[in-house]
């Protein structure tokens, strides 16, 4: 009897064994599917859409340097602004035109126009006929281009200091934006470019934000 049952209870525990060999084994088989690869089409940054017209390049040519003059006027207001609510919505100002630039720049090169916008300080004389000369301080004669400030303004701008400033300043940046909301609403009428048109809109919206929180500020 001892034997027999010593026969049985190693023929059972072989069995086990086995059992168990074979069933460790099928988990390493079923696991690879279970981390697929990344794809591609994940891959952050949209490419721009290479449909464009006349329209969509002349808001970005024309917008370009319209952005710069904002920026060079914000950059002021760090030294000679008065008030700290003017010094602040300067700043709000240049952090929120600053990357707009590049992404009308990013148009311009996939269109495959010239960049006809440049930065301060750059030659960029031909510009639809504009005299973009005396730019090396800020002050831009850009013949009729909607709310941009003379390079006589600019000069007076740079001069001022104080509550000066903050009056100065406020009166030139409403009709500067309100040139901007004026060139940004004929891109969205005649532009063919989604992302230009986007862009646009959003100028709409901030410039026309700020104007109301100007006009605020001066009383």
């Amino acid at each position: 009897m001892k034997i027999t049952n010593v026969a049985t209870a190693a023929t059972t525990l072989t069995a086990a064994l086995v059992l168990s060999a074979c069933g460790g084994a099928e988990p390493t088989g079923s696991a690879a599917p279970t981390a697929p690869a990344p794809t591609s089409s994940a891959a952050p940054g949209a490419a721009i859409s290479a449909e464009h017209n006349q329209a969509d390049i002349a808001f970005a040519q024309g917008m370009i340097p319209h952005h710069q003059q904002a920026v060079e006027m914000s950059k002021l207001a760090a030294d000679r602004a008065g008030s700290d609510d003017v010094r602040r919505l300067a700043t709000e100002i240049e952090q929120a035109q600053g990357p707009e630039i590049a992404q009308m720049q990013a148009f311009l090169t996939t269109w495959g126009a010239p960049a006809s916008g440049g930065m301060p300080g750059m030659d960029q004389g031909g510009m639809s006929g504009m005299d973009h000369g005396g730019m090396g301080q800020g002050g831009m004669d850009h013949g009729g281009m909607a709310g941009m400030m003379t390079p006589d303004q600019m000069r007076q701008l740079e001069h001022a200091d104080g509550a000066d400033f903050d009056r100065m300043f406020l009166e030139m940046m409403i009709a500067h934006h309100e040139g901007a909301v004026q060139m940004a609403q004929t891109e969205l009428a005649a532009g063919a470019n989604a992302e230009a048109k986007a862009l646009a809109q959003q100028i709409v919206d901030a410039q026309q934000a700020e104007i109301g929180q100007m006009r605020q500020l001066l009383g």
